[in-house]
This record gives C-alpha cells, structure tokens and sequence, in this order.
C-alpha cells in the first residue's frame, strides 16, 4: 500500500479513522498494552488504522515500503521495510497479538499495469505474512481484501457474503482483482492454523469498496487532476448504475471491531469469516462526485458516450502507457476494469458484519472531504501546460479510434 503524499496533518492523531462516538466498542476493545502490526501502514488507511489503535492504549508498528507522510503519534512505531521480506516481518512479529494485512500494489491508475509486482507482492506477501503469523505465534490476522474478489463485470445487486462466488482466476479483468482474490482465499484458508507450542491462528477478511476520507490521496486527487484537465467532460453507463463507498472512519471501525471478533472473550466469532463493509448506502458514481466538480468550478459532465467506445479507449490507452513506460510516465486515465466498476451496478450488504462485528457505520458526507482536499490544494501550482495538451491529444486520438472502431463494427463485449 502506498502512502499518501499528503504532509502532515494536526489532527491526524487527533481523529484521523477513529469510530463513531456511539460505537464505543470500537475504541475500548484493544486492551492497553497490547501489540499490534500493521502492513501498509504507511498508507492512508494503515495510518489512520494506527493512529485510532494508538489513541486507544496500543502499541502499534506501522510496516511499509515508504515513510507514512504524516507526523507518527504516541505508541506508534514506523519500520521501513518490504512484505515480501522474511527476516522483517519475524523482527516485526515478535510479541504480537494481531497483525493487520492492508500492504497492496496495483490498485488503481498506472500500477494496476505493474503485473509482476502486484503477483509478488499481493499474492507473496500475503504468503509470508502467513508464515511468519505463524512461526512467530500470532493468535489473530485480519485482512484487507476488496469487493473486486466477487466483482467482475457483471451486475450484482445487494450481494452477501453467501450468494456472491469468487470471480473465476481466469475471468478477472486486472492483475489486482486477480491477486486479491487468491490472498483473501489465502488468509481464510489459513484460519484454523496450529501454532508453535500450542494456540492457533485465527484469520478473517474484511471486502471494503473504494475509500474515501480527509486527505484521502489516491482516488479523488486522481479524479479532481482529470476534471481539471477538462478530460472529464463526458460520462457513461446508466444513471441508475449504483455502487457502495466508505469513509475511513467506517472501514476503521471495522477493523478494530473484526480483531476484537477473533478472541475468546467474542467466541470467535469472526474466525475464518468475510465481510463486506461500506457506509450502508449505494450511489451513482457521477451523482456522488457533484460536489468535486461544484467545488472545483467546473460543470458535471454532460456528453453521453457509449460505454464500449470508453472501452475502448481505455485499451488504448492501457497499450500506449505500456508502450511509452520505458520512456516517460502517461498514466491512463481509465483502465478496463475502471470502467467497468463505473457502468456496472455492484453493491453490497453489510448486514453480516452488523449482527456479528457489531458494525454501525457512521454518516459522513463526500462533501466534506472535497472541501478539505479543494483547501489543502488552494495554494499548489499548476501542472504543465504541455502534459495537459498531451493527454488531451490522446484522449482524442483514442476517442477516434474507438468511434472507428465501433463504425467497422468491431464492437467489444463489455457489458
């Protein structure tokens, strides 16, 4: 999991991914005194998971590639290494009570395209946080899986955790979903585990839809940079397409509240489950992020384009940044999967992780959220003007094609 590039915040120690006040569950069940890894904890997520961990009692170590952006609070500890090393993760585990798996690659943009590093690491990784859980006698992992492991191109409405099957290996549309849905298989596999010396290992995995938050850096950032740009001027799908989000807040009170569901004292009750977890709401994707383009002074899209024309740009330009990658980054502005996840409906119920995490996710607004992403942003330069003129000038060329395409009668089946 990447960090965010975001800079310090003052309330990052303060708030940041703490429960709801009602929930008070969600910040009382980890003893103080008690240990904790956290893998990604560099990124927005793992960060914030930390942050409300150690604001609670516990000892938290933050495990990723690259230094969290922002300022560590009291009881975390930052180790700068890499999942897939061994040696690491035994001198992390030592002494831990739970381990928070959240270390990814390829979920979004250019790095869904990363198809060795996403297999070594999301698959690997979770491999030898598996083995290390072990050898270092770990009684708790819980996962950070997505709702791509079930989702692959076509509707579902309100799935659960028992009428929606894995997507089939061969049919998954990007190397991420792909790699997910084998370490989620993985860590529920792995439930059940002996331990060296008696005691046994207890895993779960929690499925959450996109993030979204204060500070959060790598979708609305992503989307607010194209808006800019005015290569968002058109949108796609049906308008009654919907899908789930979550607030960091939420999806933090799900973790806390599955690695309180893993001890004795919850009966185990979460030992060897999934969840799906999201604010308890569907949207539409165009709809939800009105208040980005309101903020940022731009109109909504307007343009209606056929959803296997933005197809099939999105394959061009897939090959063009695979093309150019020796050369110069021109990260796509859609992938196949992307578009896909925005003209197809694909939600979730979460009324499993209600009745058996405790799970009550608080209301939060994505208004809010662009309103402190438009203030930290006020005062940052422009990009070039070149690079905009360059993506634009693919955009269009990829649109041409897609039109040819689609004219010769090359049509593709999408949907």
């Amino acid at each position: 999991m990447q960090p965010s590039p975001a800079g310090p915040s003052p309330e990052a120690c303060k708030d940041a991914g703490q429960a709801p006040p009602q929930k008070s569950e969600a910040t009382s069940v980890q003893a103080p005194r008690q240990k904790v890894v956290v893998t990604g904890g560099g990124g927005y997520l793992g960060f914030s998971l930390g942050s409300s961990l150690a604001k609670s009692g516990t000892s938290v170590v933050l495990l990723d590639l690259r230094k969290p952006q922002w300022e560590l609070c009291p009881g975390t500890e930052f180790i700068q290494a890499d999942v897939r090393d061994e040696d690491a993760l035994v001198r992390a585990f030592e002494g831990v009570d739970c381990v928070f798996h959240m270390a990814s690659h390829g979920m979004s943009g250019a790095e869904k395209l990363q198809k060795e590093q996403i297999e070594s690491t999301n698959v690997g990784g979770t491999k030898r946080v598996i083995e290390v859980c072990v050898r270092q006698r770990v009684p708790r992992l819980v996962y950070t899986s997505t709702v791509n492991v079930v989702f692959g191109g076509r509707p579902i409405e309100q799935g659960d955790e028992d009428s929606v099957p894995y997507v089939p290996l061969e049919k998954h549309m990007d190397h991420y979903s792909r790699t997910k849905a084998i370490a989620d298989q993985l860590t529920l596999m792995a439930n059940g585990t002996p331990l060296p010396g008696g005691g046994t290992l207890r895993t779960c995995v929690l499925r959450p839809p996109g993030i979204y938050g204060p500070e959060e850096q790598r979708h609305l950032p992503r989307v607010a940079s194209h808006i800019k740009k005015r290569l968002f001027l058109f949108r796609f799908g049906d308008r009654g397409t919907r899908m789930n989000w979550v607030h960091v807040r939420n999806l933090v009170q799900a973790h806390v509240l599955a690695a309180e569901a893993l001890t004795a004292a919850r009966g185990y009750v979460a030992s060897g489950q999934a969840y799906y977890i999201n604010d308890g709401e569907s949207v539409n994707i165009f709809e939800w992020m009105a208040p980005l383009f309101e903020k940022l002074g731009y109109s909504q899209p307007w343009i209606q384009v056929p959803t296997s024309w933005v197809y099939l740009t999105a394959i061009l330009m897939e090959n063009v940044h695979l093309a150019l990658r020796p050369i110069c980054s021109l990260p796509p502005l859609l992938t196949r999967s992307e578009v896909r996840s925005v003209a197809v409906t694909h939600t979730f119920r979460i009324a499993k992780a209600r009745a058996q995490l405790g799970y009550a996710p608080g209301k939060f607004s994505f208004a809010d959220a662009v309103e402190r992403y438009v203030q930290s942003t006020a005062a940052r330069p422009r990009g070039p003007a070149a690079r905009t003129r360059l993506l634009l000038a693919l955009l269009l060329l990829a649109g041409l094609l897609a039109l040819a395409l689609h004219v010769s009668g090359l049509r593709p089946s999408v949907l």
